[in-house]
């Protein structure tokens, strides 16, 4: 499996503009993934960066802001931010010409019953989606959920093929004692896209792909086997051409 004609690099990373034109791969923006840089002055400082990376890349998908957002809300006037704020993002996207935007689910353990958060997200995302362009996509990204089963409830119950599953395997390995492979077999038919980083479980240290406890060659076969080949891939590290290198070398990219 070839994944270079699929791959991308997080713009988190302090080399991902020079790998992505080196490789020839996508840049995924996180510069908003803190909502306050797509207002006012600091929207006009991070637009200029934002624009100067994009100059080195051809393809882009934009990484949704997510501090305090909460699609399964219990006030009201949270839910309203959350809603304000992906919106903002949306038409942010439509700025940049960007068609495919990942979201956090926003799940909170010992905050959300399982039930709730499923009932109150699905319509959060169908009243979301609803009045977006039918060439506008979102990935929901797991990041506490202690098992894939519930994120796969929720793309089934939204039922837009315009809402897919981005599944963090740096996050799942981090918050779960379910098999990674589980994760992957689980969330096949729903993913979308995939982040790509390893840690120690301990903690989320978006360390480098051959950098920790997870076998990473048995986790990308397992996608090979499980996910569809349409299924795209971001390399999440402080510095990523660590990660490429073993990709090469593992014969992911050719």
């Amino acid at each position: 499996m070839n994944i270079k004609e699929r791959l991308y690099v997080a713009t988190m990373a302090e080399d991902a503009v020079q790998i992505a034109d080196r490789y020839g791969i996508g840049l995924e923006i996180d510069e908003f993934c803190t909502a306050s840089n797509m207002d006012g002055d600091n929207f006009a400082v991070t637009d200029s960066i934002v624009r100067e990376k994009m100059t080195k890349a051809h393809r882009f998908i934009l990484h949704a802001p997510f501090n305090e957002l909460f699609p399964s809300a219990i006030d009201p006037l949270a839910l309203e931010l959350a809603y304000r704020r992906y919106n903002q993002a949306y038409e942010l996207a439509k700025q940049y010409g960007i068609n495919r935007m990942v979201v956090h689910s926003g799940y909170v353990p010992y905050v959300y019953f399982k039930s709730w958060f499923l009932e109150r997200s699905a319509e959060f995302w169908k009243r979301y989606i609803d009045d977006k362009p039918d060439d506008f996509h979102i990935m929901i990204e797991n990041v506490l959920e202690d098992e894939p089963f519930t994120l796969c409830k929720l793309i089934e119950d939204v039922d837009d093929r315009r809402v897919r599953a981005c599944l963090d395997i740096g996050h799942a390995n981090c918050s779960t004692s379910v098999e990674l492979s589980q994760w992957v077999e689980t969330l096949g038919s729903c993913l979308s896209h995939v982040h790509l980083h390893n840690n120690r479980k301990t903690y989320d240290d978006h360390d480098p792909l051959g950098t920790g406890d997870m076998d990473m060659n048995f986790i990308m076969n397992s996608l090979k086997d499980c996910a569809q080949e349409s299924v795209t891939y971001t390399i999440e590290n402080l510095k990523c051409v660590e990660s490429l290198e073993w990709l090469a070398e593992h014969g992911w990219i050719l």
